[in-house]
């Protein structure tokens, strides 16, 4: 089950599923008493998933709409929390950064959390505008991201998995400038838009194996990162256990789980995005995630 959230004209954001043969239900639409918002719906667990299948099979034609119809935004547009995200979680990638520093490799012994402010949230298909200005040296990061469901603190490793809701594409942007200037992570990954997200949720229930899918990204058509999510040095499970401790998690929580490999400023030499430039993210079962740069002033 995949769910998104989108306009329609001037409307407020609303909540859909794809029904299996290529519409988007107005879930809204559909029933008078579903959810106003992907929050809400998460918060409303796995009753109102239930639920959803039904109104996916009934729904009447005036609630399917076409892609081409709607505007998908973020699926969580504004999240009620900064973005968690995990540093530093596929071997390939920690190395090319050491290489690319010319630093002794070292890898880490728990996950290393950061985060990125909610303003940093982006929808599929939009533009990232790049100040100038700001930072010379923006570049890509390709990551699994996990929605929290039910949450909740001290999570047990064996039992992380079912505290999800579902999973998304992130591209967790970085201006790598910024992120060496202040010595730290959280300013050079929170710039306005940095955080595209989308194009929707796939139910947990819908990914048997959320550990071994496979991602990629492009820029302009050509191959940068390409890995799978088996290849983490920290599981799913691991990293929500962790972050979990003495923290409680909540529905809607969003983390972005590392990157692998073939991030920009450690090519050879170091390419980093231009005006212009098309990144396109594929992961497995979920989809496809097309973000646009714009330099402005």
């Amino acid at each position: 089950m995949k769910f998104v959230s989108f306009t329609l004209g001037g409307n407020l954001p609303r909540v859909g599923a794809y029904d299996g043969a290529g519409k988007i239900v107005d879930l809204c639409a559909a029933s008078a008493e579903f959810p106003a918002s992907m929050i809400e719906l998460i918060r409303a667990g796995d009753p109102i998933v239930a639920h959803t299948g039904g109104l996916l099979a009934s729904a009447p034609a005036r609630a399917r709409l076409s892609p081409h119809e709607v505007n998908l935004i973020a699926p969580i547009p504004r999240p009620a929390k900064n973005v968690f995200c995990v540093g530093r979680n596929y071997k390939e990638h920690i190395d090319e950064g050491h290489r690319a520093r010319g630093t002794e490799i070292s890898y880490p012994k728990a996950p290393q959390f950061f985060t990125k402010a909610p303003t940093a949230v982006a929808g599929p298909n939009e533009v990232v505008y790049v100040e100038s200005g700001v930072t010379q040296k923006f570049d890509y990061e390709a990551e699994l991201g996990v929605v929290i469901g039910s949450g909740g603190k001290n999570i047990p490793e064996n039992d992380a998995l079912d505290a999800i809701f579902g999973f998304t594409i992130i591209n967790d942007m970085t201006a790598r400038d910024l992120q060496r200037r202040h010595d730290q992570w959280f300013k050079g990954k929170s710039l306005d838009r940095s955080c595209p997200m989308g194009p929707c949720i796939v139910h947990r229930s819908a990914i048997s194996n959320p550990q071994d899918l496979g991602l990629q990204l492009k820029v302009n058509g050509q191959l940068r990162q390409k890995s799978r999510t088996g290849n983490m040095i920290f599981s799913l499970g691991k990293i929500i256990a962790e972050l979990s401790r003495g923290m409680t998690l909540e529905p809607g929580d969003i983390i972005a789980t590392g990157t692998p490999q073939g991030v920009g400023f450690a090519m050879e030499p170091p390419c980093f995005l231009a005006d212009g430039d098309e990144i396109m993210i594929e992961i497995e079962q979920i989809g496809q995630l097309h973000t646009r740069i714009e330099t402005i002033d």
